[in-house]
């Protein structure tokens, strides 16, 4: 269990493109050169008022709270057609309730499009970072 002060670190797999976005976001709102190796040393979690951290629990409460309609936007079609040896393990920080609320709600989301994780991940994530300078634009 963490406590009140630590974020926990939960992985998704995504696609290049959406790893990409995602390590722009952290750049340009939190610094983070590195992405991919910025949480690995860490362990299980990591403090609230890291910069990367506080960025991704941002990014991961409101994917939780707008999930439904980030999967209605969600192209489950083109997140299959992903070469399965593509997909990146991408680390997000979160308090854990909401790393829980997160696992359910992707795991509910695989579950009723019948797919893999994986697919699910990228589909919701590249919907969720559209707006943000994402994948597409």
């Amino acid at each position: 269990m963490t406590s009140d002060d630590r974020y926990k670190l939960f992985g998704v797999y995504v696609s290049p493109p959406v790893f990409d976005a995602l390590e722009t976001i952290l750049y340009e709102e939190a610094g983070v050169v590195d992405y991919a190796n910025y949480f690995e040393p860490t362990g299980s979690t990591v403090p609230v008022g890291d910069p990367g951290a506080d960025a991704t629990a941002q990014l991961v409460a409101d994917l939780v709270a707008d999930f439904a309609g980030l999967y209605d936007a969600a192209d489950f079609g083109a997140a299959r057609a992903v070469d399965p040896e593509a997909f990146e393990l991408a680390q997000l920080a979160a308090e854990p309730e909401t790393v829980a609320r997160a696992r359910e709600r992707f795991q509910a989301a695989a579950t009723i499009q019948e797919t893999d994780s994986r697919t699910v991940h990228t589909a919701i994530l590249a919907a969720a970072l559209e707006g943000v300078d994402g994948p597409g634009e």
